[in-house]
């Protein structure tokens, strides 16, 4: 047997009533309607309702004066309070407010003109252990600078903090101190870089402008510009950038890593 849709047929004193209700505040359009009929379907996945009208004699006899009774239609939906609010804005029969049940559904009731009780759910996903989660959860990595994570240059002592090497995914971050007159080398990164100024003060110049930088600014230096940092006082400063970042210098082929950022 394959179904290819499902319909709930119910038996009211008023057709029209139900079927006004359905249409104005639960998304239902007229498939076919008659006199004492009417076929309502949605789009997604609710099932179609028929409306009969009492007496009607395509029920059977025993049937035929009987109505819609003891019976809830429900719909799972999402954002179960926002559709609470709009169906109060809309002034819709709320009998029951929104609730939660102990088994985790969410729900609230109205009730259409001719006491056709229905349920709106939300199914609440209970909460994961907590004991798991924290198993489950990554590893906090607490980095140390060690002597392995410096790099002595000639113009500046390079100490690594954040790196893939060291447990980080995205950033990489390294502190640089620079004595007071060094200069570094012209060089490009292909990565944006953040340099905030702890100590002292350092002059960068990049795509040939200079700012000077005391300690407590930061700067932001683009990628792919050409820059030069120079310190005319004994400085320091936290650098920043993305873990994939490298590094070239004009007139030289190839590029180069950052031995403190990888």
């Amino acid at each position: 047997m394959n179904v290819s849709t499902s319909t709930l047929s119910l038996t009211v004193a008023d057709v029209d009533a139900s079927r006004e209700f359905l249409t104005t505040h639960l998304g239902y359009q007229v498939a076919m309607a008659a006199d004492g009929f009417a076929s309502l379907t949605r789009e997604d996945a609710a099932v179609d309702i028929v409306l009969l009208h009492r007496g009607t004699d395509v029920l059977p006899p025993e049937q035929r004066d009987q109505r819609a009774a003891g019976l809830i239609l429900a719909f799972t939906v999402t954002d179960l309070a926002a559709e609470e609010a709009r169906l109060r804005a809309e002034g819709a029969p709320i009998t029951m407010p929104l609730r939660e049940e102990p088994w985790g559904e969410r729900l609230f009731q109205l009730t259409d003109p001719n006491g056709v009780v229905i349920q709106l759910v939300e199914w609440v996903t209970p909460s994961a252990d907590p004991s798991a989660a924290e198993e489950e959860a990554p590893a906090v990595h607490v980095i140390t600078p060690s002597p392995e994570s410096v790099t002595v240059s000639p113009n500046a002592t390079m100490t690594g903090l954040a790196a893939p090497s060291r447990g980080s995914t995205e950033l990489s971050t390294w502190t640089v101190e620079m004595a007071a007159g060094a200069t570094g080398p012209e060089h490009t990164i292909s990565r944006e870089q953040v340099w905030t100024v702890t100590s002292g003060t350092l002059e960068i110049t990049c795509g040939g402008r200079t700012e000077k930088v005391a300690a407590g600014r930061t700067v932001i230096l683009p990628p792919n510009l050409v820059r030069r940092v120079h310190a005319p006082e004994a400085a320091e400063a936290h650098v920043a950038m993305r873990a994939d970042g490298y590094a070239t210098v004009p007139g030289t082929e190839g590029t180069r890593t950052l031995p403190w950022a990888v």
